[in-house]
């Protein structure tokens, strides 16, 4: 019997003998519909903007409501994509484990959870925090589920590239949640996002390939060489870089970002290069250390969005 098969008897009832699980294994099994390691990066970049678009602390309940509604919205979202893509995660061993594949919950009551908690995110913005913000949380999710898991990413190398529009949107949903509008400002902290997607995620299609690849996913390190993978991250690497040095001649920011905005800038490029230069040699593998550039990725946003959120607290 296949996975695909073994989960299509756990979800349709037929393992009537299995043991009861726990109110908190279900619970585990929810939460995990949600992929919260994912969302915690997203919340990096959410209350910094916010910091920044309030010139210091905004209130500590608007700080909250945001951070669940935003929660709620990308926890949605991400349910919804477990959901239609529950036949590739059956295939993938990185994925295979994951509530739906693995029979923890049946596919119905993903949907039916995904569904609810994208409705009740997009009330609980519009009404404690603002429509402006819930309007851009439901354009995440229809981002996220339609335009990216629906339409591109079974169809396209480019995938990732467009797909990652969804992830941008916190910033945009952080900076509206506190003004009720979008700024330049904030549409270049957009692009931040945007540009860094690609050299975050392609390090670690890189490791996973032969797992994109049987499960039908073009990711494009799956269906292009790596030093055309390679340039094209170079190319997003100082499309990146650029957009977040853009933001302090409108004003917005100070020194502290400026240094954090260069320097951070200045060692992901040196990752990105030397892994560009190790493809040129030929390496793979380890010796090729593509989870040095994705994990290298998360520490850049990290430090740059942590200095967007002091910065406004520190004056010269």
């Amino acid at each position: 019997m296949t996975a695909t098969q073994g989960a299509s008897v756990r979800d349709s009832g037929q393992d009537g003998d299995r043991t009861p699980r726990s109110a908190g294994s279900v619970l585990r099994s929810y939460v995990a519909l949600t992929k919260p390691r994912i969302i915690e990066l997203l919340l990096i970049t959410t209350i910094p903007t916010m910091f920044l678009a309030a010139g210091g602390f905004p209130s500590l309940w608007l700080i909250l409501a945001t951070i669940i509604g935003g929660y709620l919205a990308a926890g949605g979202a991400n349910t919804l994509n477990m959901y239609l893509e529950r036949d590739i995660d059956a295939k993938m061993k990185r994925t295979r484990n994951r509530p739906i594949p693995s029979g923890a919950v049946s596919p119905r009551a993903a949907l039916i959870f995904g569904i609810t908690i994208s409705i009740v995110s997009a009330l609980w913005l519009g009404l404690l925090v603002n429509w402006a913000s819930a309007a851009l949380a439901v354009g995440a999710i229809l981002l996220y589920v339609v335009f990216y898991t629906m339409i591109l990413k079974r169809r396209t190398s480019q995938n990732i590239v467009w797909g990652g529009v969804a992830g941008c949107m916190p910033v945009l949903i952080g900076w509206a949640a506190v003004t009720g509008t979008v700024s330049w400002t904030a549409v270049l902290l957009f692009l931040v996002i945007f540009f860094w997607t690609p050299p975050h995620y392609w390090p670690l299609a890189e490791k996973f390939s032969e797992d994109y690849a049987a499960a039908g996913v073009p990711m494009l390190p799956v269906v292009a060489s790596r030093m055309s993978v390679a340039r094209q991250m170079l190319m997003h690497t100082a499309l990146m870089v650029a957009s977040s040095l853009a933001i302090i001649p409108l004003g917005s920011t100070g020194w502290v970002y400026g240094v954090a905005a260069v320097g951070s800038g200045l060692w992901f490029g040196f990752l990105v290069v030397r892994y560009a230069l190790r493809v040129r040699r030929g390496l793979t593998g380890k010796a090729l250390g593509p989870m040095t550039v994705f994990h290298g990725s998360i520490t850049y946003l990290t430090v740059l969005f942590v200095a967007l959120a002091i910065d406004p607290f520190v004056t010269l």
